[in-house]
């Protein structure tokens, strides 16, 4: 056993974290946001990015105009489930950006799963404007794929999209 390595002395390294991502653009006065769009069954999200500090907050319709924070609430408190708020955040932390862009995000339409799936298909396409480097990640993940499922219509003569009516023979 005199020829087995040291184990002890050779200790795995903690892999290098990845390199910030580099804006495609210079952010101006006239436009400093990055932007995507997603939609998901009936939902639309309308996703606005740039470099910050981890912000990420969804922009809440009020009955009256509100100035300041008061009309945004922080994403992890919008959503309720773990699924969406999972959703949420899966491109930022498949990109390794999580905290270090600014996220806000106006959701509109659905309920909050297809809402989530909107926010996951537009946080992909700000951060693929933001950085075009991301794009295979993304892409690899399927983020950037939009997903077409949409509720089917109720026909006429039966209960609902494929169910019939009870049928009785006699």
């Amino acid at each position: 056993m005199a020829d087995a390595p040291d184990t002890a002395s050779t200790t795995a390294e903690p892999p290098a974290p990845a390199p910030a991502p580099t804006p495609s653009r210079e952010l101006t006065a006239d436009n400093p946001w990055f932007w995507g769009t997603g939609r998901r069954k009936t939902s639309v999200a309308r996703v606005r990015l740039r470099p910050g500090t981890g912000r990420y907050v969804i922009q809440v319709k009020r009955a009256s105009k509100k100035v300041g924070d008061a009309a945004f609430r922080d994403v992890n408190d919008y959503f309720s489930e773990e699924r969406d708020r999972n959703d949420a955040h899966a491109p930022l932390k498949a990109t390794n950006t999580l905290g270090r862009v600014d996220i806000v995000a106006r959701l509109d339409g659905g309920g909050t799963t297809g809402q989530a799936g909107a926010l996951m298909l537009g946080v992909a396409r700000a951060l693929k404007d933001f950085d075009p480097n991301l794009e295979p990640v993304l892409r690899e993940h399927g983020y950037l794929t939009r997903d077409d499922r949409e509720v089917e219509r109720k026909k006429y003569g039966q209960r609902g999209a494929r169910r019939r009516f009870q049928f009785s023979k006699r």
